[in-house]
């Protein structure tokens, strides 16, 4: 008994004894700060409230859904559109932090029911925002990849550190009831528009959009979950799980950081070897053509086999072989089969090297203002006819479109009129022809031997819609009302067809379409 007493003191005693060896130093730091962190840091933290707030906010409820499908609805717009901001609105309604916060905090509490919670509003949360957006996406004219699109769609180990980076922000900030900086969180962490993508590659059967757009929501979330639940631990946050499975819990973790660091790091090795191909071939041709030449600019096809560059050299002196000795040297340089295709344009000197190369890179820039251009119609005109954006003809070079629009409900034949003047009032130099359907034409009033004031809008509608349709018009009135309307149509080379009518109202006349075979006949 008394040598088990003994034992005991000495092991006390040996607890209590400072650190001695070449380390003393340091282990009596980590002690301290340790020390310091549990009363100063861990003290004033309100662990109930912290986890109040995180749970109020973790469930799955019908303003949850709706939020959710609200922010999946503008973020698919916004990535259509190319918009950044209204991307940005996406993410700031997004409420899937929520449930991702909580699912973190009750991983590291060992709350078992909170993370089926949390995570049932995570999982319902994911398949309402990917299938709203796809819903938006089948519905809509404009299924093209966009800037803002593809941007989600190569996710790489820098995207694991901005998650990174904000989660531990997020965490912080919830810890310390500092919740303001959770707006900042969310626009950094962007959960909502990858899987607003994932939406789109689903909707347009796009798979390579799809995989890489998921992998990158998937990496936010795992990200802002376990980081949430490092910072609770670290925190103090009281748990119920034992020793061990604490252990493996952190084991877990680091597992899953790893899984997901080693595909991300390969696609950024990917990308950083592919802007050394671009630098090393820019280089090069550079220093092949020497400084009185300018290289105006290189273009690379990394989906060709071989890679594919593209280049355009302004220089005063044409070189024989160029491409070839550049794509010999190059691909030794990079230990890969590469094809240079260089196109030389021959300038007097360096000075009109630089002119030519300005000239182009203007030239380019309107070039690409047009496509800009040129694309908005096409989609503008399919919207507002409701056709695919296949379906609008464009004449660049007349700077004409044209567009056979499909019977919408509830439409006449003003709405379609008012819709080809809005699209033309935004495309300045274009023309813009917009086909409706034979739809029913109005009423003309005729008054003192001309037609009314009141029909003169009437009368234009009537005008612009034989004109796009190119049918003739019958009419139907008096003698001397028809006479009257006639002379106003064929004076816009309208063909008319005369239908006398014995009880027709004095001073109105009815018009409608008549079939070609019609035209000659007088009904």
């Amino acid at each position: 008994m008394k040598n088990a007493q003994a034992e005991a003191a000495s092991s006390k005693q040996s607890k209590s004894k400072p650190p001695s060896g070449p380390f003393a130093p340091v282990t009596g730091s980590i002690r301290l700060f340790r020390r310091w962190w549990q009363i100063v840091v861990r003290a004033d933290v309100d662990q109930q409230a912290v986890i109040e707030k995180v749970r109020e906010d973790s469930g799955f409820t019908p303003h949850f859904a709706f939020m959710t499908s609200m922010s999946a609805g503008i973020a698919i717009l916004g990535l259509l559109l190319s918009s950044p901001a209204v991307v940005i609105g996406a993410m700031l309604l997004s409420p899937l932090m929520g449930p991702i916060m909580g699912a973190g905090f009750a991983l590291a509490v060992g709350d078992s029911a909170w993370l089926r919670e949390s995570g049932k509003a995570i999982l319902l949360g994911t398949i309402i925002s990917i299938l709203f957006a796809g819903l938006v996406v089948t519905m809509s004219p404009l299924q093209m990849v966009t800037a803002e699109i593809a941007a989600r769609t190569r996710p790489n180990l820098f995207d694991l550190a901005v998650a990174l980076f904000s989660a531990l922000a997020g965490a912080y900030a919830m810890i310390r009831g500092r919740m303001g900086t959770i707006v900042g969180v969310a626009i950094a962490t962007a959960l909502m528009p990858p899987l607003a993508v994932v939406g789109f590659g689903l909707a347009t059967l796009n798979w390579a959009v799809f995989g890489g757009s998921l992998l990158l929501f998937f990496t936010n979330l795992m990200t802002i979950a376990l980081t949430a639940t490092g910072m609770a631990r670290l925190y103090g946050f009281r748990s119920y799980l034992s020793e061990r499975q604490s252990q493996v819990q952190v084991a877990m973790m680091a597992v899953i950081f790893i899984a997901l660091a080693i595909p991300l790091g390969l696609s950024l090795r990917q990308i950083a070897w592919e802007a050394n191909v671009s630098r090393t071939a820019n280089g090069y041709i550079k220093d092949q053509f020497g400084g009185n030449a300018s290289v105006s600019k290189i273009e690379t096809d990394f989906d060709a086999d071989p890679i594919v560059i593209n280049a355009t050299v302004f220089t005063p002196q044409i070189l024989a072989g160029a491409s070839e000795q550049s794509t010999r040297v190059i691909s030794r340089t990079l230990g890969r089969a590469i094809a240079v295709k260089i196109t030389q344009f021959k300038v007097e000197s360096g000075a009109e090297a630089q002119a030519a190369e300005l000239a182009a890179a203007s030239a380019q820039a309107q070039a690409q203002k047009a496509e800009i251009q040129e694309n908005r119609l096409r989609q503008d005109l399919a919207l507002i006819a409701g056709v695919s954006i296949d379906d609008v003809t464009l004449d660049t070079s007349r700077q004409r479109a044209m567009v056979i629009a499909k019977p919408l409900p509830g439409a006449t034949l003003a709405s379609y009129f008012a819709l080809e003047q809005r699209v033309a009032a935004g495309a300045s130099n274009w023309t813009i022809r917009l086909q409706p359907p034979a739809a029913a034409l109005p009423e003309l009033s005729v008054s003192d031997g001309a037609v009314a004031s009141s029909s003169t809008g009437d009368l234009k509608l009537i005008i612009w819609a034989a004109n796009r349709l190119g049918l003739p018009l019958g009419i139907a009135g008096r003698e001397i009302d028809r006479a009257v309307v006639t002379k106003a149509l064929e004076d816009k080379n309208i063909p008319v067809t005369q239908q006398s009518s014995g009880n027709a109202a004095s001073g109105v006349v009815s018009v409608r379409w008549q079939a070609p075979l019609e035209s000659g006949t007088d009904q």
